[in-house]
């Protein structure tokens, strides 16, 4: 298991008074379609945060797949990206033990109080970083969101570990205090 999921896992009955199991077995006594109701019920009916009531679904849900199965299953067939992905992995969790790292099925989501990073393998040799970043404007490396849609507002197309440089780290870090 990823060392943030598990530290959020481990702190999630003192930040939320309950456990992951008594999260989800209040889950299961609920109906809900969409994942983003379960959310907003788990935000609103118990004042859980945005974060912690994501992961919570996120995991009732998968409950028989891990976060490494869901990141495994990403990059298979795309093996040569997965050095890119654990050096941006590395980086991010630099940043600071506030942020929660979200394994989705085909991309992983990076949050501080929101999201502000989303990783994906576009590509057998690519990988899309995409960012939350309000004002800034878009640059020849920094690109529009493209398929993120509104869910990032730029992105970096990522081939090589080396491309994971002070430029791009400088984007990480403002996207990351941007996140409040």
């Amino acid at each position: 298991m990823d060392q943030a999921l598990k530290t959020m896992i481990d702190n999630m009955p003192e930040k939320t008074g309950k456990s992951l199991d008594e999260w989800k077995k209040i889950l299961t006594k609920e109906a809900f379609e969409k994942h983003g109701e379960a959310v907003k019920y788990l935000k609103t009916e118990h004042g859980v945060t945005h974060g912690f009531a994501n992961t919570i679904v996120l995991l009732s849900k998968e409950e028989n797949r891990s976060s490494e199965d869901l990141v495994e299953t990403q990059y298979k067939g795309k093996e040569a990206l997965i050095p890119i992905y654990e050096t941006l992995i590395n980086h991010l969790q630099s940043l600071g033990n506030d942020i929660t790292i979200t394994p989705k099925k085909g991309s992983v989501s990076i949050i501080r109080k929101r999201q502000f990073v989303l990783i994906k393998p576009a590509t057998k040799s690519r990988i899309d970083l995409g960012f939350k970043l309000k004002d800034k404007s878009v640059e020849d490396r920094l690109g529009d969101s493209g398929p993120f849609g509104t869910m990032c507002t730029h992105r970096v197309m990522i081939s090589e570990v080396s491309e994971i440089d002070e430029e791009l780290k400088g984007w990480i870090q403002e996207a990351y205090e941007q996140s409040v």
